[in-house]
């Protein structure tokens, strides 16, 4: 048995594997729609996933982030939102047995900003230096916990996962204040020039109603 050696450098390799999920944003087919001060984008992949964004028309920032799958039969599955809020539950009637989530606990989600991707978690009354927050290379993923042991939290960031990106613990940083943990990690360039370059494509793609992407909404 012959065992080929690929040697490649880090950063070729890194440049590479982004351009392959760029090149499969590219080949998939959008649509558009400009309302309400948004531009939403609905992606359809080649393996038949999809993909719902929305960016504020005014900031070009990220708003909302989702996926749908089909299950193995063939059905269309629920969005999972990966940006944005949480999808809200169904509310159940007052006279109902299901047993309703309570306000007051932890919310998690995720809001970037241009430079970071970043998570926000509500409901935390505890003071800064009681969480501590990392990052786990050989696990791609973000540990929070408290000294407490009153919350743990363990996360991975997709955007990196699909362009096979290391992780970098000196990207990361956090931020405590309203009972709100705020978790920030930089963007690498190589995520940076992916979205600047995809920006750039979506404004292109006219919306449904076949005005140019790049119009201001009335």
């Amino acid at each position: 048995m012959v065992t080929e050696v690929v040697l490649c450098n880090r950063n070729i390799c890194r440049d590479m594997a982004a351009q392959s999920w760029s090149n499969i944003l590219k080949s998939s087919k959008k649509t558009a729609l400009i309302h309400d001060g948004k531009r939403k984008i609905h992606y359809l992949f080649t393996d038949g996933k999809e993909m719902a964004e929305e960016y504020d028309l005014k900031t070009d920032e990220l708003i909302v982030r989702k996926w749908r799958h089909k299950s193995t039969l063939g059905a269309q599955g629920q969005w999972q939102v990966e940006v944005g809020e949480p999808l809200a539950s169904p509310v159940a009637s007052l006279d109902s047995d299901v047993i309703k989530e309570n306000y007051s606990n932890p919310v998690f989600m995720r809001k970037d900003i241009k430079s970071s991707f970043q998570w926000r978690i509500r409901n935390l009354p505890y003071p800064k230096d009681v969480f501590n927050v990392s990052v786990e290379p050989s696990e791609r993923c973000i540990i929070i916990k408290t000294s407490n042991k009153k919350y743990y939290k363990k996360f991975n960031i997709p955007d990196l996962d699909r362009s096979q990106l290391p992780f970098d613990c000196s990207a990361l940083s956090f931020t405590h204040a309203n009972n709100t943990l705020i978790v920030s990690y930089k963007k690498p360039k190589e995520i940076l020039t992916l979205e600047q370059e995809l920006l750039k494509e979506l404004k292109t793609v006219k919306d449904t109603a076949g005005r140019d992407g790049d119009c201001k909404s009335q």
